[in-house]
């Protein structure tokens, strides 16, 4: 297992962790300028966040810091009612795609998607065998793309309690049968069985902390479907389902045991910080965040 504490050069942040700053919404030119001042190496931004500083600007501007990527969010959100929903989705995906590879990044993560319309307040049906379904079908239509561009997808399973509106797919062992239907595995030459590489996971602690079966789901997912791991801390009492994350050692994850077993099967990428914090840490200042999170990622992952 490496050793953090000396300094954070395995550290990402995930754009999502201050991009609202008392009240105000952070640039990302901005974010990644503090970035690169605390030399802070690795950052996975935001779509929408990405078109508002245009795709272009913000890969020259990743460039002339020389910051890389650990991610790209996000992908997804597969389920849908008609032909044409169907087709919005898909076209959505492979511009994430496009945007990915133009932005340099190892992997476009997948938030799946929910019960379709229920993140709008009025879920369609209550099917979610059928939005499962629809689930591998957008992934498999959307992985010959990914091939095509050499870009991986990370299926991220969200916590249950997002099953409705978010992500259907709830545990790591959930997302990997989806990979291996859609990427079956062969032998790798070691006895051990691998994935093509294109189409793995995204590990993040919130969702899957809790789950017994996680250290026998990353020992099966190996080095090739573990595409991301992101990390923050689980508060208890929590106060909002969303946007109540902590920074790691405010809570009750045990994060280095969590990582210790991902680093296990070969895992030697960024811990990417992703915490969602509206009462807390999107009240502070971004550049006191971004040292807190150095801080926090020498001492607690």
């Amino acid at each position: 297992m490496r050793d953090f504490s000396q300094d954070h050069r395995w550290l990402s942040i995930n754009t999502a962790t201050v991009r609202k700053q008392r009240g105000q919404d952070w640039p990302l030119p901005d974010i990644l300028d503090a970035c690169a001042e605390r030399g802070i190496r690795a950052v996975a931004p935001w779509r929408d966040q990405v078109a508002a500083a245009g795709l272009q600007a913000t890969a020259q501007r990743l460039k002339s810091h020389g910051l890389e990527l650990s991610g790209y969010c996000r992908g997804g959100m597969f389920t849908y009612t008609d032909t044409a929903s169907c087709q919005a989705v898909r076209d959505d995906n492979r511009r994430a795609l496009d945007e990915a590879c133009a932005l340099g990044a190892p992997c476009l993560v997948l938030v799946v998607g929910g019960l379709p319309g229920a993140l709008a307040g009025k879920a369609s049906h209550k099917d979610i065998a059928g939005a499962r379904a629809q689930v591998t079908e957008g992934i498999a239509a959307l992985l010959e793309d990914a091939r095509e561009r050499r870009m991986p997808l990370a299926v991220e399973p969200l916590h249950p309690m997002y099953a409705a509106d978010r992500a259907c797919i709830n545990t790591l062992e959930q997302a990997l049968d989806v990979c291996d239907t859609l990427d079956p595995p062969a032998p790798d030459g070691t006895g051990r069985q691998a994935g093509s590489g294109a189409l793995g996971v995204a590990v993040d602690l919130y969702h899957v902390w809790w789950d017994p079966k996680l250290p026998a789901m990353i020992a099966r997912a190996g080095r090739e479907r573990l595409l991301a791991l992101h990390v923050c801390d689980w508060l208890t009492p929590t106060t909002d389902l969303l946007e109540d994350r902590g920074m790691m050692g405010d809570g009750v994850i045990d994060i280095p045991l969590i990582r210790a077993a991902v680093e296990a099967q070969g895992f030697a990428g960024y811990s990417e910080v992703e915490i969602f914090s509206a009462k807390n840490w999107w009240q502070r200042d971004g550049g006191h965040v971004l040292d807190t999170c150095i801080d926090r990622h020498r001492r607690c992952v």
